[in-house]
């Protein structure tokens, strides 16, 4: 039978003289897992299984949710279809269920392609490629894409890494991310921008690190702090080992989302997702961080993930 995800593309490096191992999968150009040395830095999901909460999906032509699905375009009402029931919005973009076309494939690297066409709620043509490529760091992750029509389009992009140790256990994690503000929220859609200082343990202040056990959060990040073109978030063990998710200065925003219901091959368990952004939540209707495509333009961003402690 052929895995609900479709081609499981492999790739294999070393870092330091270990080996690195990825799977893509055709279907979203989903990181399937990330082994280093045998230790999972992501939470993989069985090659017979689906991708859990959008685990390691790539998210375009928007990322997190629009607002009830609509939203304003030359003076018309665009309606997306709604793919969140239960708050009713529009939720991950376009691409969650669509299949790539491999361009490349190597034993380290594999560049997958997928258009986005027009369709209710998105008059656009948009043609995206994503390179997956374990380097003698880590992985790294390049996104392009191609305004292919005739009109300036909108675009925002993302990714949904869970990041991981191995299966250590939550209250033996730390996770930091150099977010200095915040978006507040009303159903998960982002409205005021504030200090993490300002703000309550419903959206911590991460930066000094916090235990992912005392975590129960769903937010867009704001304010990262770039060191050399890249912000940087960890998830650490008591040992200091662990995955440093890094995110260029296209990724200006980062959802973290702690759920302590992940359905885990082995069970439930707490993970922690840290979503590199181009735009915050409901960019189509706010306007933040949204880019706009002239006819040929392209954008790009790069974030990836690399171990480290070990």
């Amino acid at each position: 039978m052929r895995p609900p995800t479709g081609q499981q593309l492999a790739l294999a490096g070393t870092v330091d003289g270990r080996p690195l191992h990825a799977t893509i999968t055709e279907v979203a150009a989903t990181l399937r897992e990330l082994v280093y040395d045998g230790v999972d830095l992501v939470e993989p999901f069985d090659e017979a299984a689906r991708p859990a909460k959008a685990q390691g999906i790539v998210l375009a032509p928007w990322g997190g949710r629009v607002a009830g699905g609509d939203w304003m375009h030359h003076g018309e009402v665009q309606r997306l279809a709604i793919t969140e029931r239960d708050k009713g919005n529009a939720s991950h973009g376009l691409l969650r269920f669509s299949p790539y076309r491999v361009l490349d494939h190597t034993e380290s690297a594999v560049v997958l392609q997928a258009t986005i066409h027009p369709q209710p709620g998105w008059p656009f043509l948009i043609d995206t490629t994503v390179t997956y490529e374990l380097t003698d760091d880590g992985l790294r992750v390049a996104h392009e894409a191609t305004n292919i029509g005739a009109e300036p389009a909108p675009w925002a992009c993302g990714a949904h890494p869970y990041l991981a140790v191995g299966d250590t256990p939550a209250d033996r994690l730390t996770l930091t991310v150099p977010a200095e503000r915040v978006f507040n929220a009303e159903r998960h859609i982002p409205t005021q921008e504030t200090l993490v200082d300002a703000m309550d343990a419903s959206a911590p202040d991460l930066r000094g690190g916090r235990r992912l056990a005392d975590l129960d959060i769903d937010h867009n990040y704001a304010g990262l702090e770039h060191v050399g073109g890249v912000a940087t978030s960890t998830l650490l063990d008591d040992t200091g080992r662990g995955a440093a998710l890094w995110q260029d200065a296209a990724y200006p925003y980062a959802v973290v989302f702690t759920p302590r219901d992940f359905p885990a091959s082995s069970g439930p368990k707490h993970a922690a997702a840290v979503e590199p952004m181009s735009a915050p939540a409901n960019a189509l209707n706010s306007g933040i961080g949204l880019v706009w495509l002239e006819p040929g333009e392209t954008w790009r961003g790069h974030w990836g993930i690399d171990p480290v402690g070990f």
